[in-house]
């Protein structure tokens, strides 16, 4: 069984997503966010975000991100290169694929038709199926209860360090991958079982 994150490892929301941070932050705070400290927060939900650092102001923010990153949706998201393919194969040598994301279901299943993966998911959670989210690894547990396989027969992919600690913490195999918001550098330092730089160099390490 393989669970993918969907930002930054599906599909390059990336821009997408600094974007909505730093206008949310400026619209609302009057304040800059670099976009080496927007792409920092990829990876947990908006609420934990923002919760964390403008506790008085995390449902404004919440609620001002949402609005623009909806508005600007399909302009600004964009396919990655061999993940279609890469689904393909998975499927066709046997193995169920599903997606555990941090974004609400319906966010998921409208960018996953604007990069064109209409592939057969066995499992999709978003942010309403647990009260917990990455890195804690409810969420990756609860997809695996779901289809009711050992975590240990799964591997999770993502591209941020929150990703590889949510698939360790679950007792599954975590790979990174370094064209979303992570570097390189930082994912290795989180002590996957592997990272890799390209949909091809990912379908060897699955399969």
């Amino acid at each position: 069984m393989v669970l993918f994150d969907f930002d930054g490892t599906l599909a390059d929301t990336i821009p997408l997503i600094v974007a909505s941070f730093q206008h949310t932050v400026r619209d609302v705070l009057g304040e800059q966010v670099s976009e080496t400290e927007a792409r920092s927060w990829i990876g947990r939900t908006l609420v934990d975000t923002f919760g964390e650092r403008y506790p008085d102001h995390a449902e404004h923010l919440v609620e001002t991100y949402r609005t623009w990153n909806l508005t600007h949706h399909d302009e600004l998201i964009r396919a990655v290169d061999g993940v279609p393919e890469l689904l393909d194969a998975l499927v066709a040598s046997g193995s169920r694929v599903g997606v555990v994301s941090s974004k609400g279901e319906h966010t998921v299943r409208r960018g996953l038709e604007a990069v064109g993966l209409r592939h057969d998911f066995a499992v999709l959670i978003g942010l309403e199926a647990t009260e917990l989210h990455k890195p804690h690894p409810d969420p990756l547990l609860h997809a695996a209860e779901a289809l009711s396989v050992d975590p240990s027969a799964c591997a999770y992919v993502g591209d941020a360090v929150v990703d590889i600690r949510a698939a360790q913490a679950a007792g599954m195999r975590a790979v990174g991958v370094t064209w979303g918001a992570g570097t390189a550098d930082e994912l290795r330092a989180a002590g996957p079982d592997a990272v890799t730089n390209t949909a091809g160099e990912l379908l060897g390490i699955l399969t």
